[in-house]
């Protein structure tokens, strides 16, 4: 006969297990050590940064550019098209207090 824990499985309830969104013990202990990695080596980042970067200029603006999508995030594209669907799109510049062209005579 099946406990109350397990007696809804199958028909739309929840069962026992984690609670939705909430990460298993492995993924927060993984999070975790690599937040005091980070945290600990954060007075070294410069260091390895400028000995990367007499090496390989370009290779240590990777690093960085990589870096920056987990400080700043990245935006997505978008193309604007005109009315017609053209890829002309006129985009007209009107400073307050200036009447647009169409409301002058």
């Amino acid at each position: 006969m099946a406990d109350r824990k397990t007696a809804g499985i199958g028909k739309g309830t929840p069962g026992p297990g984690r609670p939705a969104g909430r990460p298993n013990n492995a993924t927060t202990a993984v999070r975790a050590a690599f937040e005091r990695l980070v945290r600990d080596n954060a007075g070294k980042f410069q260091e390895w940064l400028e000995a990367t970067a007499e090496k390989d200029p370009a290779a240590a603006l990777a690093v960085v550019g990589r870096l920056a999508e987990f400080i700043v995030p990245k935006l997505s594209r978008s193309e604007l098209r005109g009315a017609d669907g053209s890829g002309e799109l006129v985009i007209r510049i009107v400073r307050q207090g200036d009447n647009p062209p169409e409301a002058t005579p």
